[in-house]
């Protein structure tokens, strides 16, 4: 049986650090705005990134621990493209900048390296101590996937949220044009400006998220082993980095994965199913009950048809209600706000 050490941890950690403190101080020094192709570079970056360290998962801790990874990744990486769609509309309500958003992009996903470290060590220790825990968690995954199937992803409501009211009675909020600061000072006293007001919305949002995510990949990596919450923990981090990039690429074309939806809803509906029936079955060697490759495959397929049939339903409308053409059809009126600072 492998282990994993503190060393290990501290290791991942500085690598993890190394990483972001690079991203802030050398490729993203200035806000900009991030051109399609830079962000379709680095969304490519961050997977060759996570498929390296998966190699080195296989060669350390051996094809289960890799094979595990990576379904994990997959999940949580699948599930993130949710998660696009939701700060679209959060920097679209707030009508942030294009050159800001990756700046809270970036304090964002820092702030949920951490929520989810805590989530994958308390979710652990849980399993490990408590049997029933297994089974409460795949029911609540069904649920989960039932939801999103039948009702979609509910729109944010900022002007609802508590952190965001707690956080305005604690510290003012600034006026006029404070460029990519979270804090500045008026009349004397401390404020928040605008941009932080989005920071604090993208942190409370994406612990619902993480709600669904982190159990989802509990579910698909053994318990049993030396390396589990390592292999949970890493696996969410790597997608976790790749998602400012993912942001950038997808959030213009979102409409076209119409079916998304179905797919991340049978992805969590899969695992919880799987819980499920390792609770109430478990194998003799405490392992899992469906082998890792195969988890692996079917939230692979399910992420695939759900993505394909998508483009196919693209693909074909405007072949069956294209309008008949008209001569001489002039620009819209509004053509020239597409993709202006705040989309």
């Amino acid at each position: 049986m492998h282990h994993v050490f503190l060393w290990h941890w501290l290791a991942f950690a500085a690598f993890v650090a190394g990483l972001l403190a690079l991203d802030l101080t050398v490729f993203h020094r200035r806000s900009r705005e991030t051109t399609l192709r830079e962000a379709g570079l680095w969304t490519l970056v961050w997977c060759l990134l996570a498929l390296a360290f998966d190699g080195l998962v296989w060669r350390w801790l051996g094809r289960h621990a890799a094979a595990e990874f990576l379904t994990g990744y997959v999940i949580e990486w699948s599930l993130s493209m949710d998660n696009v769609f939701v700060f679209a509309m959060i920097f679209a309500y707030f009508m942030v900048a294009r050159k800001y958003q990756y700046r809270v992009l970036f304090w964002g996903i820092l702030g949920a390296v951490f929520m989810r470290l805590s989530f994958v060590l308390v979710g652990a220790q849980l399993l490990r101590h408590f049997e029933w825990v297994s089974a409460l968690l795949g029911l609540f995954l069904v649920y989960s996937g039932a939801r999103l199937c039948f009702h979609g992803e509910s729109k944010p409501h900022p002007e609802k949220n508590v952190v965001l009211r707690l956080a305005r009675r604690l510290l003012p909020v600034s006026s006029g044009s404070t460029g990519d600061r979270f804090f500045v000072r008026e009349a004397g006293r401390w404020c928040m400006t605008p941009l932080m007001v989005v920071l604090v919305v993208i942190e409370t949002t994406d612990v619902m998220f993480a709600v669904d995510s982190v159990p989802a990949i509990l579910g698909v990596v053994n318990k049993q082993a030396g390396y589990f919450t390592f292999i949970v923990f890493t696996s969410n981090v790597f997608a976790i980095l790749g998602l400012r990039a993912l942001y950038f690429l997808l959030a213009a074309v979102m409409d076209l994965f119409r079916y998304l939806n179905y797919g991340l809803s049978s992805i969590l509906a899969f695992v919880g199913l799987k819980m499920l029936a390792e609770y109430f079955y478990q194998p003799a060697d405490g392992g899992h009950l469906v082998p890792a490759w195969a988890s692996l495959l079917t939230v692979v397929t399910l992420l695939t048809v759900s993505i394909l049939a998508s483009l196919w339903s693209q693909w074909r409308q405007p072949r069956l209600t294209q309008p008949a053409a008209t001569p001489h059809a002039g620009p819209r009126p509004a053509d020239h706000l597409v993709g202006g600072p705040s989309a």
